[in-house]
């Protein structure tokens, strides 16, 4: 098990160096107990409350790409304090990264309430995601319905790597239009199909491609 240990202070007074250290080297001693192994120590003198720290975010980084799947805090107000606690804790359970504490002297027991609004964030996000497929089968079917077809005219179609479309298939918004979609509708079907459009950017380039149509009549 690779692990990240995390070290907070909240001011920058001289004297929080002997807590730093402390933090570490009882980290360090925990991770011992745990054969954990640590690649990554990062010590911070931030506020609790702030979100926007570079050792925070490093170690979100690291979870995201999967190259720790552990962390080691004093005690889970290190990470954060307030709604901000939350989401980190949501964010790292969301990586599956293993959070380890002092206090607890092994893996962090999450309080009741903690854990129920932990549960009710993702149910929400799951319902969120469920909507979001939702929308773009609808697109899709009516644009289908309608004689749309994306293997005959879509040259880039499909999204197997993963990676975000970040060309504009103004041809295909102007055809899925004239077929009587909504903005929205076309950006659901185009999304669909790998494209990372929002229904703003599609009616955007709608009216662009409209303005130049008129300037040359």
């Amino acid at each position: 098990m690779k692990a990240a240990i995390y070290c907070r202070v909240s001011t920058t007074k001289e004297t929080q160096e002997t807590s730093l250290a402390r933090q570490e080297e009882e980290l360090l001693s925990l991770a011992q107990t745990y054969g954990i192994e640590v690649i990554r120590t990062i010590k911070e003198k931030a506020s609790g409350y702030d979100l926007e720290r570079e050792g925070l975010l490093e170690i979100l980084e690291l979870a995201r790409d999967g190259k720790i799947n552990a962390l080691l805090v004093q005690d889970e107000t290190r990470l954060g304090r307030g709604n901000g606690k939350i989401v980190l804790l949501h964010l790292l359970l969301k990586y599956s990264v293993q959070i380890y504490t002092i206090s607890h002297q092994g893996q962090l027991q999450i309080s009741e309430a903690d854990s129920m609004v932990l549960q009710i964030i993702s149910l929400v996000e799951e319902y969120q995601r469920k909507l979001h497929n939702i929308k773009i089968q609808r697109g899709m079917k009516r644009a289908v319905e309608l004689g749309y077809r994306p293997e005959k005219n879509l040259k880039h179609r499909g999204n197997p790597g993963g990676r975000e479309k970040k060309e504009v298939p103004i041809e295909e918004i102007v055809r899925l239009r004239n077929m009587g979609l909504t903005f929205h509708e076309i950006a659901a079907t185009l999304r669909g199909f790998g494209y990372d459009l929002s229904k703003a950017t599609v009616h955007r380039r709608y009216q662009e491609y409209k303005e130049k149509k008129d300037e040359k009549n």
